[in-house]
């Protein structure tokens, strides 16, 4: 039996191991066939389905205020903006959560700390934020390599409330992730997103292509949301049956 989806996150089970800010944050999001992103996810998860088709996200936002393993907040390796493509799975237990593709940062340090600690799949990237005249634009190059994104939006103001699509694509309260020849479940938790309504103003983007997901940059989007933000709390991981 698959796990509901609920805008309130379970509470974590002990200590949390780390803590983020997202604030400013754009989720993007594109429907798309499950047996296109079942060879992308890890093993013991299959895709997640809504309204008939599996989802791919393009989210881009300000992460602040890192914590990890009871750290102080750091006040500059912790904080930058980051734009990640995911996925969304479920296990052989119908828990539900987010699978990481990719994900931009701009402080080598923070990379490399999630590497070694999660085996999160981030890059070393040239990011950036800027907010004036009622859009954001999100921009992301790699200094390795090929792949970037530059996004903008426009948040409308109207409020998303009780929408069971924006539900599935946001209240998500764990992720997946492969590490040492195991898939592990890493649960989170934070209070409700704040959403609302958002137009995308343009994207030019290859992240989604070098995630295995060609194509999908030129097509209109699904659905785009906008939140000022929440705090989250990551509690310990437990492996995948």
């Amino acid at each position: 039996m698959i796990e509901p989806i609920t805008t309130v996150a379970p509470q974590l089970a002990g200590r949390a191991v780390a803590s983020q800010r997202w604030s400013r944050a754009t989720f993007v999001h594109w429907r798309v066939d499950s047996a296109v992103v079942a060879p992308l996810l890890p093993a013991g998860v299959r895709p997640d389905e809504h309204d008939g088709s599996s989802w791919v996200g393009l989210i881009a936002f300000h992460l602040g205020r890192a914590t990890l393993f009871g750290s102080p907040p750091v006040p500059f390796f912790g904080s930058f903006a980051e734009v990640n493509v995911r996925l969304y799975g479920v296990d052989g237990s119908g828990r539900r959560g987010v699978v990481f593709l990719s994900l931009e940062a701009s402080r080598l340090a923070a990379v490399l700390a999630a590497r070694a600690a999660f085996s999160i799949p981030y890059f070393w990237s040239r990011t950036s934020l800027a907010q004036a005249d009622g859009v954001v634009d999100y921009r992301a190059r790699r200094h390795l390599g090929t792949g970037e994104s530059r996004l903008v939006a426009r948040p409308d103001g109207r409020p998303v409330v009780g929408d069971a699509t924006a539900d599935f694509l946001t209240a998500r309260w764990a992720l997946f992730q492969r590490r040492g020849g195991r898939t592990l479940h890493l649960p989170n938790h934070h209070e409700p997103w704040p959403l609302v309504e958002a137009e995308l103003v343009s994207l030019d983007d290859t992240l989604l292509e070098r995630a295995g997901l060609p194509g999908l940059a030129s097509r209109a989007p699904d659905s785009v949301l906008y939140s000022t933000g929440v705090t989250t709390w990551f509690g310990a991981p437990t492996p995948v049956a």
